[in-house]
């Protein structure tokens, strides 16, 4: 199970969507708590869209950093006992 990566503590904000008006029928008649939904759905798209940034900001340091590992092997490989 991944992190929480927001503030799990900051109030609620009111918004507007717009959604297809027979999946929202459906939704309330199954009594799926879209807020609850939306915002899990939406803290997963804000998970991975902030995995991507970071690759590729740090996408040249992980490109040096694997070539030196291929050219000089790890460190400390000489005391692996695997």
């Amino acid at each position: 199970m991944s992190t929480l990566h927001f503030d799990t503590s900051a109030p609620k904000k009111a918004t507007n969507l717009s959604i297809n008006s027979d999946l929202l029928r459906q939704a309330k008649e199954l009594n799926i708590n879209l807020s609850q939904q939306v915002e899990g759905y939406l803290s997963e798209l804000v998970r991975k869209a902030k995995e991507q940034q970071w690759r590729t900001e740090n996408a040249e340091f992980i490109a040096a950093y694997n070539k030196r590992i291929e050219e000089e092997g790890l460190p400390l490989e000489k005391y692996r006992t695997f």
